[in-house]
């Protein structure tokens, strides 16, 4: 029997066009490329430059949250890089970090453009089915979704410079397009208290339930596609 990816939850809720449709647009696609994967090991790989740097700063951005939330994550679950991973009969998942009965889910902003300065409401809907598929899981009583605003790696730095002067059709270097480019990425001038931004997501059982009738169905369609 499948099981769906926490990460994967959002694509699987959304709602279809047609009321006769007990499934999405979006639900099927993965549910294709779950079937390929697991029938013939065609894994469609996801990159972005949001997600590289994502990765490369967790650890940096998990720091930040817990210093300025006060959130007390114990040391050493600040230097593994190993995930706690959880499963149950529908979902799986791996969290981020897990302390004091509550979940800890960062996302790292690539630039001061994505970060939620301004948003009182969870900017992405994706991410609340996320985090609900990790309380259920972990059986914590809520998650401190927070979105964090770092410093961007140098080597990702260059290569967005590169890619604005190809942009601009620049062909040797310009020194006032490297100034701009890192001038989007450096965010040592703003206090750190600024670049932290959480939302409380509490656990809705009533969610679950609804998760649990989309994966039956998402289950159903798999098997239609054997």
């Amino acid at each position: 029997m499948i099981k769906i990816r926490c990460s994967k939850l959002g694509d699987i809720m959304t709602s279809a066009k047609s009321k006769k449709e007990p499934l999405s647009q979006s639900a099927k696609t993965y549910m294709q490329e779950l079937f390929l994967e697991n029938t013939y090991g065609i894994k469609k790989e996801f990159w972005s430059r949001y997600t590289e740097k994502g990765k490369a700063v967790e650890k940096e951005s998990l720091e930040l949250a817990s210093d300025v939330l006060d959130l007390n994550i114990p040391f050493w679950h600040l230097e593994s890089e190993i995930q706690d991973t959880f499963e149950n009969d529908y979902i799986t998942g791996s969290v981020d970090a897990l302390h004091d009965n509550k979940v800890i889910e960062i996302k790292s902003s690539f630039d001061g453009t994505t970060f939620p300065w301004f948003e009182n409401e969870l900017p992405n809907k994706n991410y609340y089915y996320q985090c609900q598929g990790y309380l259920w899981l972990t059986g914590a009583d809520h998650c401190i979704l927070t979105y964090c605003l770092v410093n961007t790696p140098e080597d990702i730095v260059i290569d967005e410079i590169r890619k604005e002067h190809w942009k601009l059709k620049l062909i040797s270097d310009d020194e006032e397009v490297e100034s701009y480019v890192r001038a989007k990425h450096n965010f040592d001038h703003i206090p750190k208290e600024k670049r932290v931004k959480k939302y409380i997501i509490e656990k809705n059982e009533a969610i679950w339930d609804l998760i649990k009738e989309k994966v039956e169905l998402c289950r159903e369609y798999y098997n239609t596609l054997k």
